[in-house]
């Protein structure tokens, strides 16, 4: 007898043999134990799961002369033939290369004659979806009332491209992705049965690639004995599928996360001298950094030993959230433009020192460390003042004067500001003659309020009223590129207008002015978080 692959030879015979599909098979059991089999069957579901399996299965199992609780016996004289493929009361259909209407028309034909062996004429046609739309027309009579000794088993895996009028005539049944565990524990029997000797590590490999395809891992896992040798483990699997050692991808992502250049190409091109695909690679860094952020949430992953793991909880504890984004997105499009390229491994290359490149890179750098520094403060470990809301409002009334009389508001915040300032109406004087008065005690406001990054940004800064509806913000000591991007933030705009309102006592709005001198000056991100840390008067570092 000749050779047979893997998936072949261990293709379940019964339905307890299934791997993952239980709440299908007990349904087709309670089915055939009570006499209520369907004459029409939908079988969907990905590749791999068993659509097939369970389409013979239940072929059999509806003829079989000796039936156990909705199984085949696999012994009586029409399952044997059945599985031999010599009893042809069961035919097997491939749609893809039987599309056309005269197939169709074939069967209509045939399925007025009453079978020759078995009780029932059983037609299972594979790929359904691939039938033409005349074939479809063909089926539609026959597939909604069959002859009694005649049954459909449709099976596909697109099952959006079949007329609603041929799913309207069959019970469907779908299949779901089969979970690493039961691969793995189906492995196991497998292994044991071929003498095989595989690491707990090789089996995680190899079901995680199958993606809940039972076929693929066991084609896979033929495929790492072709060698002749019988001892799998994790590293021999991703040699043999083109998968670069996690080693390699995480030293290339730890050389991008610390700007290292040289380590980054070193890495490239050993992972090149083995003949690993650039596709493959970037998918690698892109799978890799996507399950740190899994990492971060979850805490658990399936694909990784014990050493990685760490490797991935340093990652995962010292690299935020919206870093990994960044860079998953920024593979992506390198991966988009490696595409379109015949120099791959130099464009490749490129992309990558331009990650390693600090200022090129990480546009979000400056951003990632100040959320560090206010995830610092909302921690606790800084003591701020802050009143209670009652006497913030008390402290409002001394603090603001406004005046009497307020006209309407058009912006969103606008009515919970008139509430506010006429709650706070008291005898006082225009704020226009009093500004340099008010102005720090706003941006004190915004100190005491946790807005820390606006308060530091304002520090120094002199309000003077420009008209009666403006107010302007001067920049004595000049405005660095963050301080301009906070400050222009929309948020950021209405909140410090809210506060100008209510101490002017109508609806004002706020200019920033800065002089020719300080719109020559400009800082780098580094000296611009540098002063931050330094007139913020918060004890904390800022590390690279």
């Amino acid at each position: 007898m000749g050779y047979t692959a893997l998936y072949r030879k261990f293709r379940p015979l019964t339905f307890t043999e299934m791997v993952g599909q239980e709440h299908i098979t007990k349904t087709l059991r309670n089915q055939i134990i009570a006499d209520r089999v369907g004459h029409a069957y939908l079988f969907n579901g990905g590749r791999g799961t068993g659509k097939t399996s369970a389409a013979k299965i239940l072929a059999r199992a509806i003829n079989c002369l000796n039936p156990k609780d909705g199984e085949p016996c696999n012994e009586c004289e029409i399952c044997k033939g059945a599985i031999s493929g010599s009893l042809t009361d069961i035919v097997e259909m491939d749609a893809a290369s039987n599309n056309s209407v005269e197939d169709i028309r074939s069967i209509r034909e045939e399925v007025n004659f009453l079978p020759t062996k078995a009780k029932y004429r059983i037609y299972i046609i594979d790929e359904v979806h691939m039938l033409s739309t005349g074939a479809f027309n063909a089926l539609l009579k026959t597939l909604e009332e069959p002859p009694q000794h005649v049954k459909f088993i449709l099976a596909t895996t697109e099952p959006q491209k079949l007329p609603a009028t041929i799913l309207s005539r069959c019970q469907r049944f779908d299949f779901k992705r089969i979970s690493n565990e039961d691969i793995i524990k189906r492995l196991e029997i497998v292994c044991k049965e071929s003498n095989i000797e595989a690491t707990k590590g090789a089996l995680n490999v190899i079901a995680a690639l199958s993606e809940g395809a039972m076929r693929d891992s066991l084609s896979i896992l033929e495929r790492c004995i072709q060698d002749g040798e019988n001892k799998i483990d994790d590293d021999k699997v991703k040699d043999l599928v083109g998968i670069p050692k996690v080693t390699f991808v995480s030293g290339i992502i730890k050389s991008i996360v610390e700007y290292d250049v040289n380590r980054a190409l070193q890495n490239i091109e050993q992972i090149l001298n083995e003949g690993k695909d650039i596709n493959n690679l970037i998918w690698e860094m892109i799978k890799y950094s996507k399950d740190i952020l899994v990492y971060q949430s979850t805490k658990k992953l399936d694909l990784y030993n014990e050493e990685e793991l760490n490797q991935i909880k340093e990652f995962a504890q010292n690299i935020s959230q919206s870093r990994w984004i960044n860079l998953i997105e920024k593979f992506s499009l390198l991966e988009n433009e490696i595409k379109w390229t015949t120099q791959k491994t130099i464009v490749f290359q490129a992309g990558i020192i331009r990650l390693c490149n600090n200022q090129l890179s990480d546009s979000n750098n400056i951003e990632e460390r100040v959320e560090k520094i206010e995830q610092y403060l909302r921690s606790g470990n800084m003591s701020i003042q802050i009143n209670s809301a009652n006497r913030n409002k008390e402290n409002n009334l001394q603090k603001y004067q406004v005046n009497e009389k307020m006209p309407k508001m058009d912006e969103p915040d606008s009515e919970k500001i008139n509430k506010d300032i006429q709650k706070n109406i008291s005898k006082t004087k225009n704020f226009s003659n009093k500004t340099e008065e008010y102005w720090p005690q706003i941006i004190n406001d915004l100190k005491q309020n946790g807005k820390i990054v606006l308060y530091t940004n304002l520090m120094g800064t002199k309000a003077t009223q420009i008209n009666d509806m403006t107010i302007g913000i001067e920049f004595p000591k000049g405005l660095t590129p963050f301080g301009k991007t906070v400050l222009e933030k929309q948020e950021n705009i209405r909140e410090i207008s809210k506060l100008v309102s209510i101490a002017c006592g109508k609806e004002m709005q706020i200019k920033y002015i800065m002089s020719q001198e300080n719109k020559n000056t400009v800082m780098s991100k580094e000296e611009s978080i540098q002063k931050f840390a330094n007139q913020s008067d918060i004890p904390f570092n800022i590390i690279d």
